[in-house]
C-alpha cells in the first residue's frame, strides 16, 4: 500500500498533460488534481492516503512502465549531447578526428566541418567571441542526431 501511495506521489508531481496521457480513471484523475491544491500538512497526507486506496484498482505497472520511459528519455538526450560535445573537442584537439567522424558518418560535410574548426581555432587564437564554436555544435548535433536516429 505504501509503494502505491508513493506511485501516486509522484502522480502528482506530473503535469497535466503527461497525466492525461496514463489513461487513469476520472475519480484518480480527479483526486491527484485536488492534492495539487492542498497545502496544508494533515489534510494532504489524507489525500495521498485516499489516492494509494484509489490505486489499488488500477494496474500499476503500465503507470511504471510509462514512468521509467519518460525518466529515460531525458537521460539519453543528455547522452547525446555529451556525445556531441566530445566530437567537437576532439575535432578542434586531434587532426585525425575529422576523418574518424566522416567514417562513422559517411553523410557528413568534410569541407563544412573542415571550415568551421579552423574557424573556431582562428576564434580562440584571437580571443574573439565563440561564434564558430557554437555553430560547430550546431552543425555536429544535426550530423549526430540524424546518425543516431538511424
Amino acid at each position: 500500500m505504501h509503494d502505491l501511495q508513493s506511485l501516486g506521489e509522484t502522480l502528482v508531481q506530473l503535469s497535466a498533460a503527461r497525466l492525461s496521457e496514463l489513461g487513469l480513471p476520472e475519480r484518480l484523475a480527479d483526486a491527484i488534481e485536488q492534492a495539487r491544491g492542498i497545502r496544508k500538512h494533515e489534510a494532504r497526507r489524507r489525500q495521498m492516503q485516499y489516492i494509494g486506496r484509489l490505486m489499488r484498482d488500477v494496474d500499476p505497472e503500465p503507470i511504471r512502465t510509462r514512468l521509467a520511459q519518460w525518466g529515460a528519455a531525458p537521460a539519453a538526450e543528455k547522452a547525446r549531447l555529451a556525445a556531441v560535445e566530445r566530437w567537437r573537442e576532439r575535432l578542434l584537439v586531434d587532426s585525425a578526428a575529422l576523418d574518424q567522424l566522416c567514417a562513422a558518418a559517411p553523410h557528413a560535410d568534410r569541407a563544412l566541418l573542415s571550415a568551421l574548426v579552423t574557424r573556431v581555432q582562428g576564434e580562440r587564437a584571437r580571443a574573439a567571441p565563440p561564434h564558430a564554436y557554437r555553430e560547430l555544435f550546431r552543425v555536429l548535433n544535426t550530423l549526430l542526431s540524424t546518425v543516431h536516429a538511424t
